[in-house]
């Protein structure tokens, strides 16, 4: 959707600007004739940036208060890129409250969810919306979950599982290296349940080949539940015997993994070597996405759909989130998932996004 004002106005901001992701996501929104304020910490990268694509720079840190409250002064909404969002989002999200504007970010962190949600009655309070996952993680996943409880509405047991390709970013990976001393959730009568890593393992069938995955403490674990209402829900990874077998070896030391010293030290090895995916990358990669949804007497509904590269299916889906709420007024406030605020059918409509069983 291109901005329909003769003059774009700086009146949203995107924060970790000059990230991997957040870099992807204002250069498609300047592409398409926004002109976002970008922020981040490093005012040199984001003034760099900011020249580079015409629009507004507004650098700040996080724990600046002050700073922060003018770079939102006159902002309709904030899209969140900078992680680990553990770390970063209270500060955002307590700053969008404060200052009454919309919340959304990228994550796909579990108890950023829970905190979001948490603060759903304020939000609602200061008339905003907090919409915490808009990327990859977990739109196309939350979309499926969406369609399979329109499919089976009685359904009490529901799985999600997905395959990606391409790589990790520098944020991505720290954000997964912070979780590794977790374990894995699940949903079980409703409830947050804390499991081993890779504690379940199984197969799933992407174009009549066979794919072993495990399970993952993937946030649809807690937007799912608030999407669908299913009581039992499991996500899963596709990976190779190899990577199940590896992440069960973690089980065994994970309380050193919750260390803070151990994961700062992982996060500065990853930052040093891991090398972001490239444009060719991510052009020849995709992702593919199952999800199965099963009643009591064992009706099953199930869906499959094959999405471009989780960047790229990012960007537009962050996107089209945030041209919604710079759109007409919303109308609702407090906390919602991707596919509440946008319909179950939202993630069918991005480019790319193609339905390969189920519908």
């Amino acid at each position: 959707m291109e901005n329909s004002e003769t003059t774009p106005r700086p009146d949203w901001l995107i924060y970790g600007a000059n990230g991997y992701t957040g870099t992807l996501i204002a250069e498609e929104a300047v592409r398409r004739g926004h002109r976002p304020r970008l922020a981040g910490r490093d005012s040199a990268a984001i003034q760099a940036m900011a020249s580079r694509l015409g629009t507004t720079p507004s650098p700040c840190a996080l724990n600046d208060a002050a700073a922060l409250g003018a770079a939102l002064a006159g902002c309709r909404l904030v899209l969140h890129c900078a992680g680990p969002f553990s770390e970063t989002s209270p500060s955002m999200l307590e700053a969008c409250l404060a200052h009454g504007v919309h919340y959304l970010d990228i994550t796909g962190e579990i108890d950023v969810f829970a905190a979001c949600h948490a603060r759903s009655e304020e939000a609602r309070r200061r008339g905003i919306l907090v919409v915490p996952g808009v990327g990859f993680d977990v739109v196309p996943t939350d979309s499926v979950a969406a369609l399979l409880k329109e499919a089976r509405p009685e359904a009490v047991s529901l799985i999600l599982a997905f395959e990606a390709g391409g790589g990790l970013s520098v944020g991505t990976a720290k954000t997964s290296v912070a979780g590794l001393g977790k374990g894995g959730r699940v949903r079980k009568a409703g409830a947050l349940v804390e499991v081993p890593a890779a504690f379940k393992s199984r197969t799933f069938v992407r174009e009549g080949k066979a794919r072993t995955a495990m399970t993952i403490p993937w946030g649809d674990v807690f937007t799912a539940f608030i999407t669908t209402g299913i009581p039992d829900i499991e996500v899963y990874l596709a990976a190779s015997p190899r990577t199940i077998a590896s992440a069960r070896r973690l089980n065994w030391i994970g309380p050193l993994l919750r260390f803070g010293p151990v994961t700062r030290f992982m996060q500065r090895r990853v930052a040093a070597t891991l090398k972001p995916p490239s444009a060719e990358t991510r052009a020849r990669t995709n992702c593919y996405v199952w999800g199965e949804a099963a009643a009591v007497d064992g009706r099953i509904a199930r869906i499959e759909i094959e999405t471009p590269n989780g960047y790229d299916l990012t960007v537009t889906a962050a996107l089209g989130v945030g041209e919604r709420l710079l759109g007409a007024p919303e109308g609702r406030s407090g906390y919602l998932t991707p596919s509440q605020l946008m319909g179950a059918r939202y993630v069918l409509g991005l480019p790319g996004v193609v339905v390969k069983a189920g519908l």
